[in-house]
C-alpha cells in the first residue's frame, strides 16, 4: 500500500501559518514581488472560494476580489518546511520518497491500520508546522495521489479492494494524474466520463487511443507499487571545470562565452549525477587581476548551467573592473546535495524542461549536439 501525502495550498499556507494576520483571509502568492504584475503560485482556500487559482495573471485575481491578500514567494521558506516535514515523515521508518516539493510517498507495505497511521501524520505535521495536509492510500501510487485529492483540504481517504469501484465511479475520469486536457477530451468522444470508466478498459484499447500515454496509465491505474531502495554512488565534494586561454583577453563577450561554458560543463555533470548546488566558486587569472577566488552560497541550490554562470557573473562583478584582461578561468561547484523534488515554478519548470530536452539530445547523439548559443564564441579566434 502506497500512502501519499499532499500538502494543502501549500505556499500560500505557510505564509498564513508564518504571519497569524493572514490566517482565514484570501490571499495569493505570486511569483514576483509586483503585485500587479505576476502569475499567481498559489492560492489559499480562501481565494480559491472566489475562482482565484495557480496560474492566473495577479491583476486578475485582484479584479475578482479587490482586498486580496498577497507575498512575493519565499522560495528558501518552501523548501525549508518541505526537508523538515521529510525528516518528520522518515522518523516512521518507511521506504520514503518526494512525489514533489508539497507531495510526499510511503511504501506503508500492508499497515494494519492506515486510518491510524495517516491521522498520526497529520496530527504531527500540525503540530509542529500549523499546516494541514491531505492523505490518500491505495495499492499504488496513482490511486493513492488520487485519493489525497478526494477530500481536501485536511482530509484522508483510504481506497481499499472493497470500495475501489464505487470511489473510482464516483469520480471524474479528469481527476486522474496524467490525464490533461487533450485526454480529457479524446476519453470524452470515446464515451468514457469517469475513473472507472478508463479502470474496466484493456490495455490495447487505451494503447490504440491514447497510444503510450493510454499503456502507462493502464499500467498505473492497475499495478501494485513497491518503492525501490536508492543506492546511490557517494557523492562528490565538488564538481569543477577550468581553461586556459593562448592569451589574455578583455573582450566582454568572449569571457562570458567561456564562462557559460564551464557553467554548462560543470552542470551536466552535476544532473548526471543527480546533484544540485548551493555554493558557487569562481577562479580568474590575468595579468591586471592576478589570481582573483571569491565564492558565494545561494539559498537556492541548482544544476543549471545558465544559473550557475548567472551566479559566476554575479561574483565576477566583484572584481570592481568593468573588462580585466582575464587568462584563465575556472568554476567550481560545491555544497552538494541530492536532487529530490521538482522545480517550484513556472520559469523555473520551462527551463527544466528545456535543459532535459537538451541533456536527451546530446546522450543520444553525442555531447554538445545542442548547446548554448553564445558558447560558439569560444571556437573563433582570438
Amino acid at each position: 500500500m502506497i500512502l501519499h501525502i499532499d500538502m494543502d495550498a501549500f505556499f500560500a499556507s505557510i505564509e498564513q501559518a508564518v504571519n497569524p494576520r493572514l490566517k482565514g483571509k484570501p490571499l495569493i502568492v505570486g511569483s514576483r514581488d509586483n503585485k500587479m504584475h505576476t502569475v499567481v503560485c498559489a492560492a489559499s482556500y480562501e481565494a480559491k472560494a472566489l475562482g482565484i487559482d495557480s496560474g492566473m495573471p495577479s491583476f486578475a485575481a485582484f479584479k475578482l476580489c479587490p482586498k486580496l491578500e498577497f507575498v512575493a514567494a519565499d522560495q528558501s521558506k518552501y523548501i525549508w518546511t518541505s526537508e523538515e516535514i521529510f525528516r518528520l515523515l522518515k522518523d516512521y521508518q518507511f521506504q520514503l520518497n518526494y512525489a514533489s516539493i508539497d507531495e510526499f510517498q510511503m511504501d506503508i507495505k500492508s499497515h494494519p491500520q492506515p486510518q491510524e497511521l495517516a491521522n498520526d501524520i497529520k496530527s504531527k505535521i500540525y503540530k509542529n508546522f500549523k499546516i494541514t495536509a491531505s492523505i490518500g492510500v491505495a495499492k499504488n501510487w496513482l490511486l493513492a495521489k488520487l485519493a489525497s485529492k478526494l477530500n481536501k483540504p485536511n482530509g484522508i481517504t483510504i481506497i481499499t479492494e472493497e470500495n475501489l469501484l464505487s470511489v473510482l465511479k464516483k469520480t471524474p475520469a479528469e481527476r486522474l494524474c496524467g490525464v490533461g486536457k487533450s485526454t480529457t477530451k479524446i476519453i470524452h468522444n470515446l464515451g468514457l466520463k469517469t475513473c472507472l470508466d478508463l479502470y474496466q478498459k484493456d490495455a490495447d484499447f487505451l494503447e490504440k487511443n491514447l497510444g503510450q500515454n493510454g499503456l502507462n496509465l493502464y499500467v498505473s491505474l492497475h499495478s501494485t507499487d513497491s518503492f525501490e531502495t536508492d543506492n546511490q554512488e557517494t557523492k562528490p565534494k565538488s564538481v569543477g571545470h577550468s581553461y586556459t586561454l593562448p592569451r589574455a583577453t578583455k573582450t566582454p563577450r568572449f569571457i562570458q562565452a567561456w564562462l557559460r561554458l564551464l557553467a554548462e560543463m560543470v552542470a551536466q555533470r552535476l544532473r548526471q549525477k543527480n546533484l544540485i548546488s548551493e555554493t558557487i566558486f569562481l577562479w580568474l587569472n590575468g595579468p591586471e587581476i592576478g589570481n582573483f577566488t571569491a565564492q558565494k552560497t545561494f539559498t537556492q541550490a541548482t544544476n543549471d548551467g545558465f544559473e550557475i554562470y548567472s551566479r559566476a557573473l554575479k561574483i565576477m562583478a566583484q572584481i570592481g573592473q568593468e573588462s580585466p584582461k582575464i587568462r584563465a578561468f575556472g568554476i567550481t561547484c560545491s555544497k552538494l546535495t541530492t536532487s529530490s523534488y521538482p522545480l517550484l515554478f513556472n520559469e523555473q519548470k520551462r527551463r527544466g524542461a528545456l535543459t532535459k530536452a537538451m541533456d536527451t539530445i546530446n546522450n543520444r547523439h553525442g555531447e554538445n549536439t545542442i548547446f548554448p548559443a553564445i558558447t560558439i564564441i569560444t571556437k573563433e579566434n582570438l
